[in-house]
């Protein structure tokens, strides 16, 4: 409204210009349903690389199709993926362990693998949880009642190296407190969730001394020496240098650790157990703690993080004492998620891997975000792949397939269906799309032959996979270097990292299937493996369809998403001619600029596409109903599929 006068003066308006930019969306998104090795289940998490997905849901796995197909699909351009893990509910397991605290032995904190998303703490099943291991010390700024937390993955191959590690310092069990260990954890972990059942804070890990008197461990009587036992394997002599000796308390205490450190790892030199050994002084205590490097070849010595580090006298001395070292209650080296059998902790959950999604898995159930409709969470995704499927029976298989494309239908985005490995003959792909006939849809594609990769978990021994993750790779790609509207078809789509293809396809035997909406992937001399078809399902000759090629339908597509999101400005607004004017201004600009692009055909905007919103498309019936009609027309670039050469000779000379 403008501004009312009231005094004399200047008075600034701001008069909107009308103008609200249409942006166009994304084109290839991808979203992958599978079985995969970790990761919440049935939730659609945004992977934007393939670190990232080996971070999330732990790489390649030899039962999971869709491990590898991300693999391609990074690989091949893609650049943004949703991941839904989906198993068969019920055979899954999260590990998890109970933390005992020090003082009356009862549960202080319980650990759980998984993380929080979206505010909620979600359990991460599976057998990777077995290997998070858990360090707690009271080496804090009080350490008569914080502590802090060590949160470690460890790798399950050899020595078992540390993948990632999580830290959190100088937390209390005080839950008014803005340390509190559980939000604080829960908040920030990716790979546990915490609850407190107790009050009281966990108990160190590690063999924790009595209270240290300075006194005492200066006057040490010779000979200098405890004997020191890993579990029950035999106990081994430690000989300490000479007595602590030091001008103060504190320098006394420090000497010692020094001398108690360099004893225990002198006990056994081949032991990286021993020799790696670490002293540390905390609240006036002695914390061991055993060295974690394995020795696989040497029988015995492989770091376990539920041993006990204990320590006896050596005949009659009192060094053990002196040291406090003697008779005090040793814990575990590190909790163990899953593996829980000895020390401050107990009731541990195997983690449990699970079995392989069946079709009612990866289906889901609408109401619960599960399956397919756990995408209900993804604001957007433009290629849908489920590699799984293909592996299925063949009435189950045609089940999901027909319900991942009635939801593309629905959400506007495209699926890449995948072939069974015993369809590898042109006979067998024929016969296979004349019993699935029901698949054909405007807004799905289908590839042969399946393809090989070198599978990195087989000594890199040929695997055969489906196409769907390359193939939406290639789609990535291409859209964008070229655009949405160029066929993901061509010598410039060199399906990377493809070793072979299942059935090497010749000329005539492409001409079989290309007109049945098939799409070929062959192997052409200098260009390799490549991708030689850009038909949809709808595409068969015998259709007559408006959606034949796969570039025409995803643009369509994406022109529908980006003018959906684009015009929402236009609910509640006057619905007349100014109105009119500014939605033919605002599409009309969308349109002119993909235009400028080349993604119409036509030498002229008027050639190319229009956009009309006027009485002609809304009348006075239509304003009464509160609608506003927008008609958008485009003249699409559709591939060049056939290219004809024509050949004649020159009868006699011809003058110029």
């Amino acid at each position: 409204m403008p501004v009312r006068p009231t005094f004399p003066g200047v008075y600034i308006e701001e008069i909107p210009s009308g103008v609200r930019t249409i942006v166009g969306v994304a084109t290839s998104i991808g979203a992958f349903i599978d079985y995969f090795a970790r990761g919440p289940m049935d939730l659609a998490v945004d992977i934007l690389s393939y670190a990232e997905f080996e971070r999330e849901f732990g790489g390649l796995n030899a039962q999971s199709e869709a491990s590898y197909a991300l693999q391609q699909f990074f690989l091949n351009g893609g650049s943004e993926a949703f991941v839904v893990r989906v198993g068969q509910a019920g055979s899954f397991a999260a590990a998890a362990i109970d933390v005992l605290d020090a003082v009356g032995g009862a549960a202080s904190l319980t650990f759980t693998a998984g993380r929080q998303i979206k505010g909620a703490s979600v359990p991460d099943p599976g057998a990777w949880g077995n290997f998070i291991r858990l360090d707690v010390d009271y080496d804090t700024t009080d350490p008569a009642t914080l502590f802090n937390l060590t949160v470690s993955e460890v790798s399950p191959a050899g020595t078992q190296p540390v993948l990632r590690t999580e830290t959190y310092r100088n937390m209390t069990m005080t839950n008014t407190a803005t340390n509190f260990a559980v939000p604080v954890i829960n908040e920030d972990s990716v790979m546990v969730q915490a609850s407190a059942p107790g009050a009281n804070r966990p108990a160190q890990t590690g063999t924790i001394s009595n209270a240290l008197n300075s006194a005492t461990l200066a006057g040490t009587a010779a000979p200098f020496q405890c004997r020191v036992e890993i579990n029950a394997e035999g106990s081994q002599l430690a000989t300490l240098a000479r007595a602590p000796v030091g001008a103060t308390p504190a320098q006394v205490i420090q000497d010692a650790r020094g001398l108690l450190e360099a004893a225990i790892r002198g006990v056994n030199a081949s032991d990286p157990r021993f020799t790696n050994t670490v002293v540390q002084v905390i609240g006036g205590r002695f914390r061991v703690l055993m060295g974690r490097a394995g020795a696989p070849g040497v029988p015995g010595t492989p770091f376990n993080p539920e041993s006990i580090l204990t320590f006896t006298e050596q005949g009659g001395g009192t060094t053990a004492a002196d040291f406090g070292l003697a008779g005090v209650a040793p814990n575990v080296q590190q909790y163990s998620l899953g593996l829980g059998v000895a020390g401050a902790q107990l009731n541990a959950v195997p983690g449990v891997d699970g079995n392989l999604p069946d079709a009612n898995d990866i289906i889901g159930v609408r109401a619960n975000k599960t399956g397919i409709f756990a995408l209900e969470d993804a604001d957007l995704f433009n290629i849908l792949c489920i590699p799984r499927a293909a592996d299925l029976p063949a009435a189950a298989m045609l089940t999901v397939y027909s319900n991942a494309e009635a939801y593309c239908l629905e959400r506007r985005s495209f699926l890449i269906v995948d072939i069974p490995s015993t369809v590898d003959t042109v006979q067998d792909m024929k016969d296979f799309l004349e019993t699935n006939a029901n698949l054909r849809t405007r807004n799905a594609a289908i590839y042969f032959p399946r393809t090989r990769i070198a599978d990195p978990l087989n000594n890199f021994r040929l695997r055969d996979i489906a196409s769907s993750g390359t193939m939406a790779g290639v789609y990535s790609r291409t859209d964008n270097d070229r655009g949405v509207w160029k066929a993901p078809a061509g010598i410039d789509t060199a399906l990377r990292n493809i070793n072979e293809l299942v059935y090497v396809l010749t000329d005539p035997e492409n001409g079989v299937l290309n007109p049945l909406g098939i799409n070929a992937l062959r192997n052409f001399a200098v260009y390799g493996n490549i991708a030689w078809g850009a038909r949809t399902l709808d595409g068969a000759d015998v259709q007559a369809s408006e959606w034949k090629y796969l570039p025409v339908r995803r643009f369509a597509l994406f022109l529908e998403e980006s003018l959906y999101r684009g015009t929402k400005w236009v609910v509640f607004e006057p619905n007349d001619e100014p109105l009119w004017a500014q939605i033919r201004l605002n599409v009309g600009a969308f349109m002119q600029n993909l235009f400028r692009q080349g993604a119409f055909q036509g030498q002229t905007p008027r050639e190319a596409y229009f956009v009309k919103c006027d009485k002609d498309t809304t009348t006075q019936n239509d304003i009464d109903l509160g609608i506003v009609n927008i008609l958008v027309g485009f003249a699409p670039l559709k591939p060049a599929e056939f290219v004809i050469i024509q050949i004649s000779q020159i009868a006699g000379q011809i003058q110029v």
